[in-house]
């Protein structure tokens, strides 16, 4: 569609983008030491899409005209490429799939409204067809929330809100905007720059990711620390729901009962569809500072970030990796020469003859903001910290380099399934007190789950997120599954995704701090919300869409869909 930026269908981001390994001369010998793949041997590309056989679309000429009258005939898409890019996320199982081929169930039609009035015909109309709608944001969804279910029989419509793209006005006494929900990260900085205001929400998926899809996931950035999450950030929205609007005025606090507001955050286009919202918005900050740290261990780090989200100092990012996610950065450097190279080799001599085992330090990134005298205060505050855990400071340079590459990482991930390997993430939440266990214990479970599968195996963590009781923990995991054809691959990945997961529940986490539910993460609801949660949940769904015509299948695990 003419004006809506989509990813390629294939993988994540735009063509022309792409992970290179070979100016990183540490990172090929990393890679076969620690996953026994080749980066050098050949890799096998997507197919074309001529190749893929997509199903023929089931749309009916009735509703087509219906809905060709509610937004244009134009922006009514059957085209097979727009069909089968709205079909997937981005989730590892979702590129595995779409890849190979498998397309059980793609989208009908994809119809992208131009406001909130044709994306009310556009609901009323596929609800009284008795068809299903899917919203659609920036497509960056990694946890299933796109996909149709495979054995639907009804019209399965895609709404794509990619016109909705605007700041529609700012409350500056307030410090809100309003947004319409299909805005993307970049786009909607570059709006509110330009009036001197930021909104300062950064997931890994900033770039191809929109306002509404965040709400509905309850997104987290890397910068929640100060701006915190969605869910925080998110004061008032509007739903369009079948022949209604569910209209939240931008209040500061409101003791009006049960919050809709909490219900709709998360929901994933199960309660209708999210058009615009009103957003804290802060200032453009005087001064942004990124500085990198290093500790002697990953207990030393965790101290140390504990303490730092309990002192007087507020930064915009704090974060941590372990040993295993550390050494991986380092090998993803690019070659240094001249002085920066040799500073480096110093600094580790001498930490090694202190007594640091290199093999277990942890890299950290912590983020300021602010007018000068606050960005010093906190800085001192901080390093005094830092150093009370053993750490020292590396300065700016690496932070800069972190705060340039922090939204390429996804792009890793198509490198590693051209070569054959398979690259994912779990994330999770927990209370300070039982994070360790949470992390020792992920980590025990994705070996046994390589030692199973015969496989070899990485798995590392990074602490991306602090707050008052606990933090985030964000696993990345990668393996080789073999030559086997898609579905067996897959079959061999869920072993160690089901361990992960699993592992989360047994520890006292959570089974998802930000990339939502959608089908991937459903089966453990009930372990994480009890029962009798996931029976207010249902009562919800039922209650507002007893047809299942709003995205069914996901959230909900299989066994309670009604």
């Amino acid at each position: 569609m003419k004006g809506v930026a989509h990813q390629k269908w294939w993988g994540w981001g735009v063509e022309g983008v792409a992970f290179n390994y070979r100016d990183k001369p540490r990172m090929a010998p990393f890679v076969m030491d620690k996953v026994g793949i080749d980066l050098t041997a050949p890799g096998t590309p997507p197919p074309a899409f001529e190749e893929l056989d997509v199903p023929a679309s089931r749309l009916g000429e009735e509703l087509a005209a219906t809905l060709g009258s509610a937004v244009g005939a134009e922006h009514v898409v059957t085209e097979d490429l727009d069909r089968v890019v709205h079909t997937y996320g981005k989730g590892l199982a979702d590129l595995v799939r779409v890849r190979a081929g498998d397309l059980p169930r793609v989208p009908d039609v994809v119809v992208y409204p131009a406001d909130e009035d044709e994306v009310r015909a556009v609901v009323d109309a596929v609800v009284a067809a008795d068809g299903v709608l899917i919203p659609f944001g920036g497509g960056s969804n990694i946890s299933g929330s796109l996909t149709p279910p495979p054995a639907e029989e009804r019209t399965v419509v895609s709404l794509d809100l990619g016109r909705l793209n605007r700041v529609l006005e700012v409350d500056e006494a307030a410090g809100l905007a309003r947004i319409q929900a299909g805005v993307l990260g970049p786009d909607m900085e570059e709006q509110l720059n330009a009036r001197g205001w930021t909104m300062g929400h950064q997931p890994d998926s900033f770039r191809h990711s929109t306002l509404g899809g965040w709400i509905a996931t309850r997104s987290s950035g890397m910068q929640s620390d100060k701006y915190g999450d969605i869910a925080d950030i998110t004061r008032g929205l509007r739903l369009v729901q079948p022949g209604k609007v569910v209209v939240l005025r931008p209040l500061p606090s409101t003791s009006s009962g049960p919050s809709v507001r909490e219900m709709i955050l998360g929901s994933e286009g199960r309660l209708g569809v999210i058009t615009e919202a009103w957003v804290h918005v802060h200032r453009v900050p005087e001064n942004r500072d990124i500085i990198a740290y290093l500790y002697p261990s990953w207990s030393a780090a965790l101290a140390a970030m504990q303490e730092i989200s309990t002192s007087d100092a507020h930064p915009t990012v704090t974060r941590v990796s372990d040993a295993n996610e550390t050494a991986f950065s380092f090998s993803t450097q690019k070659a240094k020469k001249g002085v920066s190279g040799k500073v480096q080799t110093v600094l580790f001599d001498v930490l090694a003859r202190r007594g640091w085992d290199l093999d277990a330090v942890c890299l950290s990134y912590v983020g300021y903001e602010g007018g000068s005298a606050r960005v010093k205060a906190e800085k001192n505050i901080v390093g005094k910290i830092v150093r009370k855990h053993g750490g020292i400071k590396l300065g700016r340079g690496p932070g800069a380099l972190y705060d340039q590459k922090k939204f390429d990482t996804p792009y890793i991930r198509d490198f590693l399934l051209d070569i054959g390997a398979m690259g994912d993430v779990s994330e999770t939440a927990a209370p300070w007190s039982k994070l360790m266990d949470v992390y020792t214990g992920t980590i025990r479970s994705a070996r046994e789950a390589f030692d199973q599968l015969g496989v070899q195996g990485f798995i590392m963590c990074h602490l991306s997120h602090s707050y008052h009781s606990g933090a985030c923990l964000y696993f990345t995991f990668a393996f080789a599954p073999g030559v086997e054809p898609a579905d067996e691959q897959l079959e061999r990945y869920w072993v160690v995704k089901r361990a992960i997961q699993q592992s989360f529940i047994d520890t006292g986490a959570t089974i998802s701090h930000h990339h939502g539910v959608g089908t991937d993460h459903a089966h453990w609801l009930e372990e994480d919300i009890s029962s009798a949660g996931t029976d207010v949940m249902v009562a919800l769904l039922r209650g507002v869409d007893p047809g299942r015509n709003l995205n069914p299948g996901t959230l909900l695990p299989a066994h309670r869909e009604w």
